[in-house]
């Protein structure tokens, strides 16, 4: 098994484990990270692309290498926006979980009647 090919399957098993973790989860820090796991395996999938067409003899493509560093800033800014508003709404509200609440109107099913 040669590295490139190594490097890819470790870039699918990247995307197919943070693509469970953001179906499965419902806290919204952990969709975070899942999809931040998802962006490592697509940003490893480019350098890998980008290392094979160097090893081909068609040279170093300059184009894969700045798509990636371009992708990991615009990463890090949205995981840290994503961040600040799970916090804003941390502040405001008495739960994170993307659940749905029930209808105003609806009783409480914790209440007892007697």
């Amino acid at each position: 098994m040669t590295g490139p090919t190594l490097f890819a399957l470790v870039a699918a098993a990247l995307v197919g484990t943070g693509l469970y973790g953001f179906i499965v989860s419902p806290s919204p820090l952990r969709k975070i990270l899942a999809f931040n796991v998802i962006g490592s395996g697509v940003f490893l999938m480019f350098g890998v692309i980008a290392r094979r067409g160097a090893i081909a003899g068609i040279g170093g493509d300059p184009v894969p290498q700045a798509l990636l560093i371009t992708g990991i800033v615009v990463a890090f800014s949205a995981t840290a926006l994503a961040i600040t508003v799970l916090l804003r709404l941390a502040e405001e509200a008495p739960t994170t979980t993307l659940e749905p609440a029930p209808p105003r109107g609806a009783p409480d099913a914790t209440r007892t009647t007697s």
